[in-house]
């Protein structure tokens, strides 16, 4: 067999959708096959996923690829290996004894969490955690230098403890240890490798840095933590690396193709974008927007409102690779909105037709806080915000408001980074649904004053962990410990964006986002 006939899948399961691609050497999408699965929101504030719904239709997206795969003459055992990258922090419970879900998964960005919140500062200041015998921290702060991440309602842990508190199912198989906890990745690799009858419970680094469970610098589960949110141990996967040969597919038609990367999804985009030296960076624009600086093998810990995460551990005996990150819960949703929601639009892609009819917002800034903003603000109580408006407004300026918001938002970030860093950010590699808006992209440039570069084939995330996959079994070469082994992938076709307005119009710009956002601050008050 021809190294043209060999390939790496990747199954990419993101908030809205799943999907299954089949990359060559090169990165090429050979097959591909996408499917949406239902959101529910039963309260404002509230995300939720089926996880059967997910699974299912994970499998059928894997199906239909290989049937386009093998309509070009080529064979499913042509697929030497599979990765895997998901959705971060979605929370899942399921029973060992059952293997099915005890309630709906909490998404990511779901806010209903923010009482437990105020419940676990409170206990975190009044008793502490015991971090040994004769040692106990009793600070956010402390907090963040075990995990990297604060007290937020976007991590797991925190999610798990709604699910304890109110759904019985869930606090009476804790009780009985009948209860399994993972995020999306956990999920699917049970049930891809054989639910309740074989599938192995497992997180990757990547996504288990992110449940505020997690020691970052000892790669392991922190008993402290377990015991300051009253877990039992029995109820956690694994861990593992993010490339190394886990298990087999147990059914389907990639039976016995081994499973061998998995990598949160912003980790993948990191990964898929080659940004695999110490100061390289990313942001990748999807339902929310998530931008990683890669600090190579030290832990850096933010002083300025951003998350220290695990950004890839390429082998099980490898040191990590760790990473800065700033995460904004809205960003093509908010596009999302302005489409279903306030109906402006008929679909995402109208969005550059109807904004390029003005050549500002009018005065109209949006902050789209709704559930609250993340790095570096870090306020779950703020509100979702539309300011500046008048008589003059049109939807065109709303529609433009809204591209310039998510490119504020970035730069809140970026400028996060450099006062961690002492540097400014030359140049940021991007991917995800909204860079296919040349307005968008143009905007970030203007509006952050660097370049902007977008590659041709910017499905990075998936490549990530298609990369780390074929990196675990010596695919085609590759070696994501050996950033050169990976030259040819990905090469063709950049376009770079440069920044158009002045500096000072770009100044007063950021001066009166600014002043948006500190009006929508605190908006939900303290007293939930």
């Amino acid at each position: 067999m021809s190294q043209q006939e060999e390939f790496v899948g990747a199954i990419d399961c993101g908030t809205t959708s799943a999907r299954f691609l089949v990359f060559n050497d090169v990165a090429e999408v050979i097959a591909e096959a996408q499917e949406e699965f239902p959101q529910y929101y039963p309260h404002p504030g509230w995300h939720e996923h089926e996880p059967d719904e997910i699974q299912e239709v994970v499998e059928r997206c894997v199906e239909e690829a290989v049937e386009n795969l093998e309509a070009k003459g080529h064979t499913a055992k042509s697929i030497k290996a599979i990765g895997i990258t998901n959705q971060r922090e979605t929370t899942v419970a399921w029973d060992r004894i059952t293997g099915k879900a005890l309630c709906k998964a909490i998404v990511w960005d779901d806010s209903r969490t923010r009482g437990v919140i105020h419940t676990l500062e409170r206990r975190l200041k009044e008793k502490g955690i015991r971090v040994h015998d004769d040692h106990h921290i009793n600070s956010v702060d402390d907090l963040v230098t075990i995990t990297g991440t604060p007290l937020s309602t976007y991590f797991s842990a925190v999610k798990l403890t709604w699910m304890m508190e109110h759904h019985e199912e869930v606090k009476k198989a804790h009780e009985e240890d009948r209860l399994l906890f993972g995020t999306v990745d956990s999920w699917l690799v049970y049930n891809l490798t054989g639910g309740v009858k074989s599938g192995i419970h497992i997180i990757d680094v990547t996504n288990a840095s992110r449940t505020l469970l997690f020691d970052i610098r000892k790669l392991q589960w922190s008993p402290a933590l377990l015991e300051f949110f009253g877990f039992k141990e029995n109820i956690l996967p694994r861990i593992v690396s993010s490339s190394e040969v886990y298990a087999e597919m147990a059914d389907g038609p990639l039976k016995g193709v081994p499973i061998a990367g998995i990598v949160g999804d912003q980790q993948a985009a990191l990964v898929g974008n080659k940004c695999l030296e110490p100061g390289q960076a990313k942001n990748t624009y999807g339902t929310g927007a998530f931008l990683l600086w890669n600090t190579g093998e030290e832990v850096v810990k933010s002083d300025h409102g951003l998350i220290t995460t695990v950004a890839y551990q390429p082998g099980p005996n490898a040191k990590p690779i760790y990473a800065l990150e700033g995460s904004i819960s809205t960003c093509g949703s908010s596009i999302k909105w302005l489409r279903d929601s306030m109906r402006l639009i008929e679909k995402a892609s109208d969005m550059d037709k109807l904004a390029r009819k003005v050549e500002d917002t009018g005065g109209v800034y949006f902050v789209p806080a709704f559930s609250g903003l993340l790095a570096p603000y870090w306020d779950s109580a703020a509100g979702g915000l539309l300011i500046g408006l008048s008589a003059y407004t049109t939807p065109e300026h709303i529609a433009r408001a809204t591209l310039e918001a998510i490119a504020y938002q970035t730069k809140a970030v970026l400028e996060a980074m450099a006062q961690d860093h002492g540097a400014d950010l030359e140049h940021l590699k991007v991917d995800g649904g909204v860079t296919n808006s040349e307005m968008a992209m143009q905007i970030q440039a203007d509006i952050g004053g660097f370049e902007v570069i977008r590659p041709l084939m910017r499905e990075s995330t998936a490549l990530g962990s298609a990369l780390l996959a074929g990196s675990a079994v010596g695919l085609f070469g590759w070696d994501v410990r050996r950033p050169e082994t990976l030259n040819r992938v990905n090469t063709q076709g950049n376009q770079t964006f440069n920044p158009k307005i002045s500096t000072e119009e770009r100044a007063r710009m950021w001066v009166a986002w600014n002043r948006a956002v500190e009006r929508s601050r605190g908006w939900e008050g303290d007293d939930e």
